[in-house]
């Protein structure tokens, strides 16, 4: 039975019974008949244990070394991917005869440079669905690609996987055996690239077999996805694949279809795309930025609803610095190109008209599939958003950068004027991965540019985002209508107003005093970068301030001298660092909080600079002073 049910299969197969060719994305209904019995029997030579250790799942987005197209139809579409993407991949075509694949590029102007020919059977051009999806291993970052069993009776696109696994060298783990077998497709998948997977609930109704929690599990073993969100299917997308309708442009950036208010899939788009924002964050404890583009109808004005094909303009593949995004021949293109472009400067985007691939239910993402980079560097970053408060302070630029063959440099880049070139501030390593730098203080209604840039003991370099300096973070220095005095004390003086926070609008002129109890005389105030020697001080309200009087014991003898200190960096959430200001040894450091109180204390003995750990305090202002025989030495952080 087992020999006869391989035959049928075989037989359907080759002899092309299938009634379309080329074969659509979905299933034919010849497949249909055979799809269980091609599961029953799907070779038990196949299947691997997950990786030793939880891997990681990047982004598409991230930095790619290759694509993989199959050249089984529409070759005149895959001539034009082509000829943009190995400008900036190595493209990898799956094809039965590379002479004459080859012919046909160079017949209208594409020549073979970058572009790796694979011999290889094939049954269909779908290769985003059953192609390899690539992960880093734990702790080395190796390179590495996962299979699982595509969702269709292809078994030859269902071992493309493990042809380029070995034409690349890398390992493969594959989740095609139980109890880790999984039925998938690339197209029901997108990953933020720090563990988070979404898809549609295709992935339950075609593991039947499986729970839930056991489909979650084998992602998270075999790919790092945790948490897994799945979106209740569309009623009018035949195949149910998220990327026909959603893609993430970045770890914070969701690009969802839209379709005019209740008409076809929109609804359900709708309450999938409110579900994603009340129940998940960005990697960085942040609503998701969501950008919105048209689902068109086609040219006769129909929507899927009524017949039309499914027309998107989300199915589109970033390749490093490219965007390759479907187009129809629709008025809506060239807003859709400008939405792209809009939302992610700096890179090219290019339309291919894919009107004639669309109706087999798919088009430029469902036709190729990148392969990540060699020795990754990750750079985690949450970007300043848009519009921030303006600081004397500067701002603060934190990261989380990660390379298997360690971090030799980073550096922030930024500028306000990009045309006279950007300034560098090398960032400092906090613990482990993370890493700071702070930005210095700009003019209010300043623009501020920047990137982050570094390098791993490879010499290789990376920029977030990888488009940089064509693409940039940006954000406004804005005035706030209300401003903040923090107040603190030194001794058993008192001032007025009461020590802590309070609100004033910009421009108001305030009052400060500063009244000493018996025993205390006034020393002086300092109010931001200011000495006052007078108690009572008129301030006009432009910016945040932080006032904080000094008074000394009248029964003392006369005070050291009192210099400021240099602290970075500042703000800070884990540690700061003191620069010795006089090569100091045997030193005090106090450490004030807001009101005046004394919450840390720390010794040192000598040396250029100093680390102290705040990690345990509270977010807000602190006084910092360093007492030593040589003298002592004032200064205030932030702690985020």
């Amino acid at each position: 039975m087992l020999r006869f049910c391989l035959l049928v299969i075989t037989l359907v197969l080759s002899t092309n019974l299938f009634s379309q060719d080329p074969l659509p994305r979905h299933m034919t209904q010849a497949e249909k008949l055979i799809w269980n019995d091609y599961l029953r029997n799907y070779p038990a030579d196949r299947g691997t244990a997950p990786p030793a250790e939880i891997p990681r799942t990047p982004g598409e987005w991230e930095e790619m070394q290759g694509v993989i197209v199959t050249w089984a139809s529409y070759n005149s579409n895959l001539r034009e991917i082509v000829r943009y993407a190995k400008q900036y991949v190595t493209v990898y075509i799956v094809c039965s005869s590379p002479s004459s694949v080859q012919s046909y590029l160079a017949s209208d102007g594409v020549d073979s440079d970058n572009i790796v020919f694979i011999s290889a059977n094939y049954n269909s051009v779908w290769v985003r669905d059953y192609g390899p999806q690539s992960i880093y291993l734990n702790g080395t970052n190796e390179l590495a690609f996962v299979d699982w069993v595509y969702n269709r009776p292809r078994p030859s696109d269902d071992v493309i996987p493990s042809v380029m696994a070995n034409e690349l060298g890398v390992p493969i783990y594959q989740m095609t055996q139980s109890p880790n077998r999984l039925v998938a497709t690339g197209g029901n998948f997108m990953a933020d690239g720090f563990g988070q997977g979404y898809s549609s609930k295709l992935i339950l109704d075609e593991n039947y077999n499986l729970t839930e929690n056991q489909i979650d599990d084998i992602k998270h073993n075999y790919m790092g996805i945790s948490p897994y969100a799945k979106m209740t299917n569309l009623p009018y997308d035949g195949i149910h694949h998220i990327d026909m309708h959603m893609k993430l442009l970045d770890e914070e950036t969701l690009l969802v279809g839209q379709y005019p208010t209740g008409v076809s899939d929109g609804p359900q788009i709708e309450t999938n795309l409110n579900y994603i924002l009340d129940n998940y964050q960005t990697p960085y404890g942040r609503p998701y930025k969501v950008v919105r583009i048209p689902m068109p109808p086609d040219e006769y004005g129909g929507y899927p609803s009524n017949g039309s094909n499914y027309l998107t303009y989300t199915n589109a593949t970033i390749l490093n610095g490219l965007v390759l995004v479907p187009i129809y021949g629709l008025a809506q293109d060239n807003e859709a190109l400008e939405i792209y472009r809009d939302a992610m400067p700096g890179y090219q985007v290019v339309g291919i008209n894919m009107r004639n691939v669309i109706s087999a239910s798919g088009a430029i993402h469902c036709i190729t599939r990148e392969i990540a980079a060699n020795d990754p560097i990750f750079i985690g970053h949450a970007p300043h958003r848009e519009e921030v408060n303006y600081s004397t302070d500067g701002y603060t630029i934190d990261a989380t950068i990660e390379s298997a063959q360690g971090i030799s440099s980073a550096s922030v880049y930024w500028s306000t004027d990009t045309t006279a070139g950007f300034n560098q501030v090398e960032m400092q390593l906090v613990d482990e991965t993370n890493y700071t730098s702070t930005i210095p203080s700009q003019s209010v209604n300043d623009t501020v540019y920047y990137y982050i840039s570094a390098t791993n003991e490879n010499s290789k370099t990376i920029t977030k985002p990888l488009v940089a300096p064509l693409g940039l973070y940006t954000f406004e220095l804005n005035a706030t209508s209300s401003f903040t005095l923090t107040m603190a004390t030194r001794g058993n003086g008192t001032t007025t107003p009461t020590n802590g926070t309070h609100q004033y609008d910009e421009g108001t002129e305030l009052i400060i005093s500063a009244t000493p109890t018996d025993g205390w005389q006034f020393d002086k105030w300092e109010v931001n970068d200011n000495i006052y020697e007078t108690s009572d001080v008129e301030i006009t309200i432009t910016e945040d301030i932080i006032a904080t009087a000094y008074f000394t014991e009248v029964t003392s003898t006369k005070p050291l001298a009192q210099s400021k200190l240099a602290l970075y960096p500042n703000p800070s959430s884990g540690m700061i660092w003191i620069k010795n200001p006089a090569t100091i040894s045997n030193a005090t450091i106090q450490i004030y909080n807001g009101v005046g109180d004394l919450v840390q204390v720390e010794t040192f003995t000598h040396g250029n600079e100093i680390p102290v750990n705040i990690s345990q305090l509270t977010g807000g202002v602190y006084l910092v002073k360093v007492i030593s025989v040589q003298g002592v030495w004032n200064g205030r952080f932030v702690k985020m």
